[in-house]
């Protein structure tokens, strides 16, 4: 798949809350690092860190623009609650290798209706 296809599926996974799914479209080392916490290193952290979001959020990913560029993906996104974000996904052998988004974590909180937590994932940033 093209990195552009693999990211269409990640935002169709993603729209379903399919953490399992969306998991396995991670290598089993990739670095997914959104700006907002502390990149996380693993498979495992990744599923743990959708099971967490997908936990506390009701999440959509629409799409705005999606570029294709070598072995990355770009993509500028936006949500129903109006917000926004992009995200950078350098995809290698059909899988996503490493991840970097940015967006507006104290918006999700007060959009979303949630307290803003002490540490974020359970971690200290």
């Amino acid at each position: 798949m093209s990195p552009r296809q693999v990211v269409e599926e990640w935002v169709s996974r993603f729209n379903r809350a399919d953490v399992e799914g969306l998991a396995a479209l991670y290598q089993e080392d990739a670095t997914n690092h959104q700006v907002v916490m502390v990149p996380l290193i693993g498979r495992d952290a990744i599923r743990h860190m959708f099971r967490t979001e997908f936990g506390r959020a009701t999440m959509t990913c629409i799409v705005e623009n999606l570029f294709e560029d070598g072995d990355w993906a770009i993509l500028e996104w936006r949500d129903p609650t109006g917000l926004r974000g992009c995200g950078f996904f350098q995809v290698r052998n059909d899988q996503i290798a490493f991840q970097r988004g940015y967006f507006d974590q104290l918006s999700f909180f007060r959009l979303q209706g949630l307290p803003v937590p002490e540490s974020y994932l359970d971690e200290t940033s």
